[in-house]
């Protein structure tokens, strides 16, 4: 599993960005488990699952889902 530390946090929107083994990984609130959104951290370390078809699909790049604490 992918490790990773979060960039940045838009709390008030609900969506961060991650930094790591791969270029900048976009993730969705909805896409935490073990730990609630609101209690992450910028700096963080956390595992997580790439989901890159469902963003080739939506014209994104990357995305990040099953996002936990490392």
């Amino acid at each position: 599993m992918p490790q990773g530390v979060i960039k940045k946090l838009v709390t008030e929107r609900g969506f961060g960005f991650l930094s790591g083994e791969h270029d900048d990984v976009f993730f969705h609130h909805s896409a935490v488990v073990e730990q609630r959104f609101e209690d992450l951290r910028e700096g963080q370390t956390v595992e997580y699952v790439l989901e890159e078809e469902a963003a080739a699909v939506q014209g994104a790049g990357p995305r990040a889902v099953s996002v936990r604490p490392a």
